[in-house]
């Protein structure tokens, strides 16, 4: 796989993490406690994986954590990733894992840009973060002014009539958050059930109007602007019309997982990775955490995501040294901190004395 790029241009890495959502962005920061050469790559311009398309929502449920937005979490884990220094690279797809002779595995991108590493872990959750989108002709017309694909900013929508396109966590979440500040919040689903939590689902039912089985037929507006919906049903094709101030789909993310398959990684029925208890896949050398995977146990929360991180992490650096500690040294009496616990102090008497 050199394709012309002799042995003296390569950088090779111990580990190359894909995907820099909560998992792969703890799992570099571990990574630098456990000494290790590492490199993050990924698809989108921005770190932060999934959390993304919630930024302004509440997370409550990360250990030891004040109740912090999706934007200040993201903030504070690539904060805390980039620790060490590692080598970020974004806006790359990788698209192929090639297993050499010597044991490497070189990762190639669309671009047919390659990267060349020890070990690898595979923290792209449940696959590109990148929302699908309506399969209308025109819709694309409207993403200008109000088609959103996800909510950034609440305030947007006060006082406005609001369709939601979609049944899972994130479309039911956004109604029940939007019902409150918006004039009309209605909320169209192809299937009669939702896959939202069922507290959630039953909270939306009762402060939304739904519209089930039913999917967007058309759109209707002037200009750049959406003003009103056709919703056809699943069944018997029956329409409806409704107006609209603007229009939320949620259909899912994109999966990416034939590069997976191609490197004869083992998957669950669901289409996710089976790994050991150390996180390791069916290849040697590659490892896995977070939503990509699926093991018995699995906690579905970003806490666990960490300890998957960390899992995977400490697998890594046994697999590329065996003679290895089996984890790294707890933060508060490790060596590694000393210098930076120092300059905290001196920036926090330095505060003091402000």
């Amino acid at each position: 796989m050199d394709g012309g790029i002799t042995v003296q241009e390569k950088e090779m890495f111990d580990l190359t993490i894909i995907g820099g959502g909560p998992a792969g962005l703890y799992s570099t920061f571990y990574a630098g406690m456990r000494d290790l050469k590492v490199k993050l790559v990924e698809y989108n311009k921005e770190l932060g994986g999934k959390i993304l398309f919630y930024p302004e929502k509440i997370i409550w449920d990360v250990g030891g954590m004040p109740p912090t937005t999706g934007r200040k979490l993201i903030d504070q884990l690539v904060e805390q990733a980039t620790t060490f220094n590692p080598t970020i690279c974004l806006n790359e797809h990788i698209v192929r894992m090639v297993r050499e002779p010597d044991n490497t595995y070189t990762l190639i991108n669309e671009q047919g840009e390659v990267h060349y590493t020890r070990a690898v872990m595979l923290a792209s959750g449940h696959g590109i973060p990148v929302m699908q989108k309506l399969e209308i002709e025109g819709a694309d017309r409207y993403e200008v002014s109000n088609l959103h694909y996800t909510v950034t900013q609440m305030d947007i929508f006060a006082n406005k009539r609001v369709l939601i396109s979609g049944g899972g966590n994130a479309a039911v979440d956004w109604a029940n958050e939007l019902a409150n500040i918006s004039k009309e919040v209605v909320v169209c689903h192809r299937r009669n059930e939702f896959g939202g939590h069922e507290k959630n689902v039953e909270q939306m039912r009762s402060v939304t109007k739904i519209h089930t089985p039913y999917q967007i037929k058309e759109l209707h507006g002037v200009g750049s602007a959406i003003e009103a919906v056709t919703l056809a049903h699943c069944d018997t094709g029956e329409q409806r019309q409704i107006e609209v101030d603007a229009v939320i789909v949620n259909h899912g993310m994109k999966l990416d997982g034939c590069f997976l398959i191609e490197a004869g990684l083992e998957l669950e029925e669901d289409g996710f990775l089976r790994v050991s208890a150390c996180m390791e896949t069916s290849q040697p050398g590659i490892f896995a955490a977070g939503d990509v995977t699926r093991h018995e146990g699995k906690l579905q929360l970003i806490s666990g995501a960490f300890v998957e991180g960390a899992t995977a992490v400490n697998g890594v650096k046994q697999f590329l040294d065996p003679k290895a500690d089996k984890q790294a040294y707890v933060s508060s009496h490790n060596e590694k901190f000393k210098k930076k616990n120092e300059q905290l102090k001196q920036e926090k008497q330095a505060q003091l004395m402000n």
